[in-house]
């Protein structure tokens, strides 16, 4: 298929800029010592703001830490162990691949996917990549670590491109973070926030839960079809033809073991076994999973841990009835294989976790964000010009601070009761934020899955660098960042409610 851009020699020329710079390894090194250089700059220099009205804190003094004064050298000696530590992709990535690695070696998803695939017509494993992505969000951060690698494998065992599969995830995942077809935790985060925000002008404001869940319906809907636009148009095309180092990846007519049948029966008995378990243990009242009113979704905290059984032990069933397995000498090797095989992430994980828990020490970020948001609230626009100018902020903080709970503390103060005031609704502003939030979360390297994500993509392409994955993920970030808005601005011209009994307009 032809791509429907005439060129993609710009992406071309991003890759080519991207990979010549050092290996990753090193630029996140070089990232933390220019961190280092320009917060201590930023301390000689006095910068400081203080936290808006409304945010936790409020008037508080926020000032740039030098990194390279005793503190600050002292603080990054003493953490150095920590930051990596409690990098948080770092464990669940751990965890999460024992049992995925086990299922890919074992046998059982080669097999799995080889039945998929005579299921699933070729044409409609990119939307229901991206559509899988974006609904992995209920599990908050668990889709990062299974559906990128998982949708390499199976595009490649259609005999599509991987990186192409892998790109679609990740677009899913993370740009599409935001949106959903059900309530996910992040819907009561924003809600609290943006309420505290609102009520700063109006005492008594509430604002629901579900004061986004139409338009995050429909944006779901809307991103699926995009994300699939894009990778057959523009992703795909483009890797047609790329030399592939995925001869240790996992392949449809990989060894599946004497009998895949009988291996794919029991771990399907397997995983239906525990399944049922691990619903009970959700449902019935007691039960270690089972949580009621805040806790509700208490399961939820422990997604990584269940991912690791419901991937390990059918993994094991299909390994030991297909033949694949024949001894626990040969689990420890394969689970040690796995750990072998994530030794690259390991290594970039460490300086990453530095750079990044670095720059949120020097408050850089935080500083950026609260002055950007300043800068653009004492600008006299109209207020649809400046709910595009809150996205567009949204956007460009989310390339500093990764958290979007600890963004909309301090952007809600400021834009929930300022657009207030110029009559858009509080869920209104929260939707901007949502849309803003997602989608450069696929082109920042300070998300701290982005590394990961990276990690993935060598094991196709080893010499790929940070360009590689960039040049990927662009088209989705500016498809994504073109269409959204549109779609937001759709939604307030026809009037209609973001949510359940949520205005557009206030009266």
């Amino acid at each position: 298929m032809k791509p429907a851009i005439s060129s993609t020699r710009w992406l071309d020329r991003i890759e080519r800029a991207g990979n010549a710079l050092p290996h990753p390894v090193t630029l996140f090194a070089m990232a933390l010592g220019l961190v280092m250089v320009l917060s201590q700059v930023a301390a000689w220099a006095g910068w400081s703001v203080r936290k808006p009205a409304g945010a936790a804190g409020e008037g508080e003094l926020v000032q740039a830490r030098g990194l390279l004064e005793s503190d600050g050298l002292w603080w990054l000696l003493s953490h150095l162990v920590d930051n990596f530590m409690q990098f948080p992709p770092l464990g669940l990535v751990l965890v999460a691949m024992l049992g995925i690695g086990v299922a890919e070696r074992s046998g059982l998803l080669p097999a799995l996917l080889a039945r998929l695939l005579r299921l699933t017509p070729r044409a409609l494993l990119a939307p229901m990549v991206v559509l899988l992505g974006i609904l992995s969000s209920v599990t908050l951060d668990a889709g990062y670590v299974v559906l990128p690698p998982l949708a390499a494998i199976l595009f490649h065992a259609a005999g599509r491109s991987p990186l192409a599969g892998l790109a679609a995830a990740f677009a899913g995942v993370s740009a599409g973070f935001s949106a959903n077809l059900v309530i996910t935790a992040l819907d009561p985060l924003l809600a609290g926030l943006t309420e505290a925000g609102a009520r700063i002008l109006d005492p008594d404001y509430a604002v629901a839960v579900t004061a986004n869940w139409w338009l995050m319906i429909v944006s779901t809907l809307v991103l699926a079809l995009l994300g699939w636009w894009v990778t057959a148009r523009v992703v795909e095309p483009r890797q047609a033809g790329v030399e592939l180092a995925g001869a240790h990846v996992s392949r449809a007519d990989d060894d599946v073991g004497a009998d895949p049948g009988r291996g794919l029966r029991h771990a399907g008995f397997i995983f239906g076994v525990t399944l049922a378990l691990v619903l009970a243990a959700v449902l019935v009242p007691g039960a270690p999973l089972h949580g009621e009113g805040e806790n509700f979704a208490r399961w939820v905290e422990a997604m990584v841990p269940l991912l690791l059984i419901l991937f390990l032990l059918p993994g094991l069933a299909y390994g030991f009835a297909a033949g694949t397995l024949n001894s626990n000498h040969d689990v420890a090797q394969m689970l040690s294989a796995t750990i072998a095989a994530l030794a690259p992430y390991i290594v970039l994980a460490f300086v990453a976790a530095q750079f990044i828990e670095a720059f949120n020490y020097s408050q850089l970020g935080l500083l950026l964000a609260i002055t950007g948001g300043q800068w653009l609230a004492s600008l006299a626009v109209p207020a649809p010009v400046l709910a595009v100018g809150f996205i567009l902020i949204a956007m460009l903080a989310n390339l500093f601070i990764g958290s979007a709970s600890a963004k909309y503390a301090f952007l809600a103060p400021v834009f929930v009761p300022m657009l207030m005031q110029a009559g858009l609704s509080p869920e209104l502003t929260q939707a901007a934020y949502r849309i803003g939030d997602s989608v450069t979360n696929i082109i920042t390297p300070l998300n701290p899955y982005w590394v990961i994500v990276l990690a993935f993509v060598q094991r196709w392409r080893p010499e790929a660098g940070i360009g590689t994955l960039m040049a990927l993920m662009l088209p989705y970030a500016i498809a994504f960042a073109v269409v959204w808005p549109l779609l937001l601005a759709v939604w307030v011209a026809l009037g209609i409610p973001p949510g359940p009994g949520a205005p557009v307009i206030l009266g």
